[in-house]
Order: structure tokens, then C-alpha cells, then sequence
């Protein structure tokens, strides 16, 4: 037990809250704040599993009293650094969810994943713009913004978000909106930590119930011939039209599909939310390419839409690194594929490329602090195996980001670092009058440091 307070203190705040207390050491604890990353193990001092926005401010009161600095955790996605001391407030058992069709949003509690979401609205001809993949908290990962499968057609998440109710450090509960509280609702899309706690966010909703999409892939023999088919075939991509590929060097073990164990495989991600001939015809450059191994792109209800990226649904030990480039061309295509082809020893099990632009390049009518926008592509690095996490992948992410190094972007998105307790790289996470406007937000909501979010 933390030294600042005692058992009295907790006893009280157990028969304020509806929700579960958890001290170091109990039972539960451990499950409650589990990491996607299982690399990733928190060590708070206090949890309390909230169930009620009464909870949250009962929790945060908890916190002020006894001097323990607060974070939130949804659902662990997002988690890249351990967390040791203090407060955590789990959010995952608020997963209330409301569709209004009339006004095409829809109501997502704080602890939701995107699946049900997707579900709900497809009902009624509707569709979220989601992340790549589904079981990601919906809320926790549009606050950094948001870049999913049909991105260059309808920008990031956050741009469709309609407002927030939000617990102050200060014990109050708001709204943002683009009316009410508007410095903290431009803050809330994009800037990801510090400013309070959302318990629930509205957002509007597209009208879409198919779109053409899914994935390809080929053979290591034709990954090079196939990934430079397409730099240049995305290069000319209409903006309508998302794309993203990943090299693959998948385990022969349990788990993966059997098609891909044990191989080397090179796979193209597509998404036309649009007629599906003209989906067909946009991507039929790629299929040309070289001889295809898998071919699973096609006519797909909105429901689909998790296979497209077939992001894993189960936990496991990662290493990631992560950039936003400015531009992407052959020569760095060379570069890069010479560092991790079956031949480079890389120690990746995922190498992806998603290009930007189109709406992802354009902010909205009445601002957010959404960073990354300028660039044209991101490129994430993945390692599965422990024993590659202290020198083999961060020297080989070094190699990457040295050969790249023309290319990569000055400025990134929150979503796209790996833990932000670096100072030099959480200053780069937004354009510089952005990170000062957020900071003087962060200041304006919590002016004693509450919530905990970047270095100290």
C-alpha cells in the first residue's frame, strides 16, 4: 500500500463508488489493467475500476487527497510504457453505446471497443470511421486522432467527433463540444492525455453499408517485384481510395493462419468505399503486379472491415517503433526492403507502410489538435520475439530510421510513439503551436498536475 494514505481513506472511497477498488497486491488487479503489449506490466499503487462518471469523481477526489498522480486505461492498446505508482482509473466497464439514426451518431461509452459499434450502426446503414483494427477501445484511440482503413477518404477519427462528456481534475463533469468548452474540445481531438477524463464521446456516423476492400499477398520470391508495383501504383491512388502493406515474416507455430506460417509473405491492404467495379478497377494494378499467393479483396459489408489489416486479436510481448514520413519513393523502397528481406536476418515479425493524404491532409472547420496531418505515409516496425527487444530490434529500427532519415517527419501523431517519456520526442508529437496551445489547455484543466501525461 502507498505510504500517503491509509486504510480509512480507502475504505471510504470503496463505499463511494459503485466500482471495484484494487490496492497493490489484491486479486484482480493485475487482470484489470492487463496491456494489449504483455511486455507491458503496471504496477499502481491504487486501481479503481469505475462503472459510473460518479465514480470517476470520487476516484480523482481520492487522488487529490492522498497526492497520487492519475492515468487512464480503457482497454491497454496503448499502453507502451509501465505505469509505477499512483492511481489508474479503468474505464472499460463504461461501454454503453446509443445509435441515433436520425442524427447519424452515435453515443460510445469510454471503455467500448469498435466492434460493437460497427455492428450497431450497420443496422441502420451506418458505419463509424474505425481503426485498422477492432478490438482497440474507441475512445482512447480517437483522442490521439485515429488513422484506420478508409483514411485518406474521411481523415482521421477524431475529425468526427461531435463532443465529449468529460470529469475534471477538478471533480466537475462537462461537455465539449464545439460550443461548449470549445479550447478543451479542440484540445480532446488530437491531444490525446492530461486534460480529464471521458467517460463517453458522440460521434457522427458515415452512411455506408459496403465498400470493396481487403488484402493481398505474395510470396517472398515476389515481395520486392510486388511492393515496388506499389510505390508507384499508390503514388497516383485516388483519394477516395486507402491503401497500406506489410511485410510479414510469420511463425511457424499455433495461432497464425496456416497459409502463412512459417513464411515470408509481402501484403497489400485496399479500401474503396465506393462502387465496387470502380473499387475492382482502381486495384487491378496490383493484382498484375506479380503472381498473387492469397487474394482476399472484394465486395465486403461495413461489418467486415476488421479484414482488411486482420490485426491480432489476442495480446502478446511487442516491440514497436514508429514514424510519419514525408514522401516515399523507390530509392527509400530499396533501402528499406534490403533491411528486411528474408535474407536481412530482421528481426521483425511486421514491417507496415500506410500512406496518407487525401482528407487526412485537410483539418476540420473549427480546428483540432490532431498531429501528423502534413505527412504523406507512416511506417511502424514490430517485434514478437523478448529476446530481440534489447539490441537486435532497436538496432535494427536504428538502420531503418538512418536510411530513411531524409524522409522522416518532423512532426508525428501521439498514436504513432511508442511511450512518450522522452522529452525531445514528445515535443515532436505535434507542430510547435499546437504542443504550446495544448500545453496551456492542459494548464487551464488541471492546474495542479493531476493527470499525468508526457515526461517529468
Amino acid at each position: 500500500m502507498g505510504s500517503n494514505f491509509s486504510p480509512d481513506r480507502v475504505a471510504r472511497l470503496r463505499d463511494a463508488v459503485s466500482g471495484t477498488v484494487y490496492l497493490r497486491g489484491d486479486d484482480g488487479l493485475a487482470a484489470e489493467v492487463a496491456c494489449f503489449n504483455t511486455a507491458i506490466v503496471h504496477d499502481p499503487d491504487v486501481v479503481v475500476a469505475v462503472t459510473s462518471d460518479n465514480d470517476v469523481v470520487e476516484a480523482l477526489r481520492f487522488a487529490r487527497d492522498n497526492g497520487l498522480p492519475v492515468r487512464v486505461q480503457a482497454t491497454g492498446h496503448g499502453s507502451e510504457t509501465p505505469i509505477i505508482g499512483g492511481l489508474i482509473i479503468s474505464t472499460r466497464a463504461l461501454d454503453s453505446l446509443t445509435i441515433d439514426p436520425d442524427t447519424r451518431t452515435a453515443s460510445i461509452g469510454a471503455g467500448l471497443r469498435w466492434a460493437p459499434v460497427i455492428i450497431a450502426a450497420a443496422e441502420s446503414g451506418l458505419t463509424p470511421v474505425t481503426g485498422s483494427s477492432t478490438s482497440v477501445g474507441a475512445v482512447g484511440y480517437t483522442l490521439g486522432g485515429g488513422l484506420g482503413p478508409m483514411a485518406r477518404r474521411f481523415g482521421f477519427t477524431s475529425d468526427w467527433v461531435r463532443s465529449f462528456r468529460v470529469v475534471t481534475a477538478a471533480g466537475e463533469i462537462v461537455t465539449a463540444d464545439s460550443t461548449t468548452n470549445p479550447d478543451l474540445f479542440w484540445a480532446l481531438r488530437g491531444g490525446k492525455g492530461g486534460l480529464g477524463v471521458v467517460t463517453e464521446m458522440t460521434l457522427e456516423l458515415v452512411p455506408l453499408r459496403t465498400l470493396y476492400g481487403g488484402s493481398i499477398f505474395f510470396d517472398a520470391d515476389d515481395a520486392e517485384t510486388a511492393f515496388r508495383a506499389w510505390i508507384d501504383w499508390s503514388s497516383e491512388l485516388s483519394d477516395d481510395a486507402t491503401t497500406s502493406v506489410v511485410f510479414l515474416n510469420v511463425p511457424d507455430m499455433e495461432g497464425p493462419p496456416p497459409p502463412l506460417r512459417g513464411r515470408f509473405v509481402f501484403s497489400v491492404r485496399f479500401a474503396y468505399p465506393g462502387d465496387a467495379a470502380e473499387g475492382e478497377r482502381l486495384f487491378a494494378p496490383l493484382r498484375a503486379a506479380a503472381p498473387v499467393y492469397l487474394d482476399f479483396v472484394g465486395e465486403m459489408p461495413t461489418t467486415a472491415v476488421a479484414s482488411i489489416h486482420n490485426d491480432p486479436e489476442a495480446g502478446a510481448p511487442t516491440w514497436i517503433r514508429g514514424h510519419m514520413l514525408d514522401s516515399f519513393d523507390q530509392h527509400d523502397g530499396a533501402a528499406l526492403f534490403g533491411l528486411i528481406s528474408p535474407q536481412s536476418d530482421s528481426p521483425f515479425v511486421a514491417v507496415e507502410i500506410r500512406q496518407l493524404g487525401g482528407a487526412t491532409a485537410v483539418d476540420t472547420v473549427d480546428g483540432t489538435s490532431v498531429g501528423g496531418r502534413d505527412s504523406r505515409y507512416t511506417l511502424s516496425t514490430l517485434a514478437a520475439n523478448p529476446a530481440t527487444f534489447a539490441e537486435q530490434a532497436p538496432e535494427r529500427a536504428a538502420a531503418i530510421t538512418e536510411a530513411l532519415a531524409s524522409k522522416i517527419s518532423a512532426i508525428t501523431n501521439v498514436n504513432w510513439s511508442a511511450g512518450l517519456t522522452d522529452r525531445v520526442a514528445f515535443e515532436s508529437t505535434w507542430p510547435p503551436a499546437v504542443f504550446d496551445r495544448l500545453a496551456e489547455t492542459r494548464t487551464r484543466w488541471d492546474p495542479d498536475g493531476l493527470f499525468v501525461f508526457g515526461p517529468r
